[in-house]
């Protein structure tokens, strides 16, 4: 039986509890130290071509998104080369398992010529099949821990519809593939076989293999959350009217903006960054002369209960900028990169040096910072996947190759807690 939330009002009644925690605490890391580097270590790389082995990224300088992504799940390594319309499963070590493909637009694999076919499957050998389908243009991707792949594919447009109510077009599903790489009835916005989503801006997967679409409409979000066998459990809008602003009634210059959604892991729940701004007046003219950062607020909405249960904020990331004889401190906030089955949210920011990571423990007690090398002028394009224990991984597009890396923060995390 689907709970369904069709309208926020009960969001408007409810009496939100702000808690605006400054955190003390910082592990390995103070207000004025320096802040270390958490290493890298590169795994393997991959060639750019057609083959089954290699990436397409032949048209990086093209207008719009690149939609090729990765995706870290137990040790194991899923790529979305959306630009050639496959997904390749992969070890550790750069091993092709499974190859997901469009075959109107990629060679048939080298290894193909061995096969049987199987319910659309061909199956190479103990260890490797490769997988045919009509991808249309996928662009995002999620793996559960059955090693099921939830693909966001965009319909053709004679397929396209229009939902008048909340003026959107319908143009996204999300197609499976099961654990034995063979392709479920895609799900939609009431679940299997539905009409399609609005624009899919992600989608998650969490411990009990559940899937989590986060759809994006003209008044904010709309989060569409399934049981592990695509059965639609609830449906929440997020909508701009109705998320709390503590800033309201001290300024009617301030303003906000939705960041990020995320699923929890573990229960049902959403974290909703919010950056909130303010008018800058100049002091001499009195004239307002631009925004101001006022503060990052994660607010968390128990959807079982329908209510806000609580809200805190999130430290920002702190420049420097010298100028003549002068320095000016400017407050920015970060990005939201996810959060860990064991409560630590992860917030990334770019830098000079690459990115400044920020893991702040849920309740409050603890906040880790650290460095991520990178240069961006040998990576024109790169993509980062948080994975549940806390491991980032990216996929590195350089002049050459394409490089895969992680960096294992869940160690510094294992060794904090142990503390």
């Amino acid at each position: 039986m689907c709970k369904i939330y069709v309208k926020s009002e009960c969001m408007k009644s409810v009496k939100i509890l702000l808690v605006f925690a400054t955190v003390f605490i910082f592990v390995s890391c103070g207000g004025n130290k320096v802040v270390s580097s958490l290493e890298s270590e590169a795994l393997f790389n991959l060639e750019y071509g057609n083959f089954e082995e290699e990436l397409n990224m032949f048209n990086l300088a093209k207008i719009g998104g690149i939609n090729t992504s990765i995706v870290m799940k137990d040790g194991f390594f899923y790529i979305l080369n959306g630009e050639s319309k496959k997904i390749m499963e992969m070890t550790s070590y750069g091993d092709l398992l499974t190859l997901y493909y469009n075959p109107k637009f990629n060679p048939s694999p080298s290894f193909s010529n061995v096969s049987s076919k199987t319910e659309n499957v061909e199956v190479v050998s103990a260890s490797r099949s490769a997988v045919p389908f009509e991808f249309n243009d996928a662009t995002l991707l999620a793996v559960d821990s059955r090693k099921h792949i939830y693909v966001v594919d965009k319909l053709p447009l004679d397929r396209i519809e229009y939902d008048s109510k909340m003026h959107l077009s319908l143009s996204e599903i999300v197609v499976r593939f099961d654990e034995a790489n063979k392709n479920l009835i895609y799900l939609g916005q009431q679940g299997p076989g539905g009409s399609p989503f609005p624009h899919i801006k992600n989608i998650f997967t969490t411990s009990e293999n559940e899937l989590v679409v986060l759809c994006s409409t003209a008044t904010g979000f709309y989060v569409y959350w399934f049981d592990c066998d695509g059965s639609l459990m609830f449906s929440v809008p997020v909508e701009k009217e109705n998320i709390p602003n503590p800033y309201s009634q001290d300024s009617a210059d301030s303003f906000f903006s939705i960041g990020n959604i995320i699923p929890d892991c573990n229960s049902h729940k959403l974290y909703i960054k919010v950056d909130y701004y303010g008018s800058f007046i100049d002091d001499a003219s009195r004239v307002q002369s631009g925004i101001n950062f006022l503060s990052t607020i994660i607010h968390v909405f128990n959807i079982d209960d329908a209510k806000y249960e609580t809200s805190f904020s999130i430290p920002p990331y702190s420049e420097e900028i010298s100028e003549k004889f002068s320095k000016e401190i400017y407050d920015i906030p970060y990005d939201f990169l996810g959060v860990t089955e064991s409560g630590w949210m992860y917030f990334i920011v770019n830098t000079d040096e690459g990115f400044n990571l920020q893991m702040v423990q849920i309740d409050g007690q603890r906040i880790l910072k650290r460095k991520i090398i990178l240069d961006r002028e040998e990576c024109p394009f790169y993509t980062f996947n948080l994975d549940r224990r806390g491991i980032i991984s990216a996929l590195l597009v350089k002049k050459n190759n394409a490089s895969i890396a992680w960096w294992r923060a869940d160690l510094l995390l294992q060794a904090v807690i142990k503390k």
